[in-house]
């Protein structure tokens, strides 16, 4: 399964920008998927999940600015954030676990990362 990040770039303080995530793998499922950060010199850092019953969970950090939405039959995720700060600037980086049946209709359960998207947010 690979994941296709796009939405990534540079804005102003206040601005917004939104990120999408798609799994390329044809009937994959999410259980949960979600966006973790790294920012130059500190460890990655989750943001926001969102479980295929749709729940969402935000760090404290990003709460009340970014929103998670997803839609599982496209195994797709959105991270929506406005307001957005200096200090969100970072690498993000999609994350998901699911399952996805082969061509022996096994299931086939996994954990997955994409290639990362830079937020740049500066004046």
């Amino acid at each position: 399964v690979t994941l296709v990040e796009s939405g990534g770039g540079a804005v102003q303080p206040g601005g917004s920008l939104r990120l999408t995530c798609a799994a390329s793998r044809r009937g994959f499922r999410f259980n949960t998927m979600g966006w973790y950060r790294q920012a130059p010199g500190k460890e990655r850092e989750w943001v926001a999940d969102i479980s295929s019953g749709g729940n969402t969970n935000y760090a404290d950090s990003v709460k009340g600015r970014f929103t998670i939405s997803g839609d599982n039959a496209k195994s797709t995720v959105y991270l929506q954030m406005n307001r957005l700060k200096p200090e969100d600037t970072a690498v993000y980086y999609c994350n998901t676990d699911g399952l996805y049946y082969n061509a022996n209709g096994a299931p086939v359960v996994g954990r997955y990362w994409g290639q990362g998207t830079q937020v740049t947010v500066s004046s």
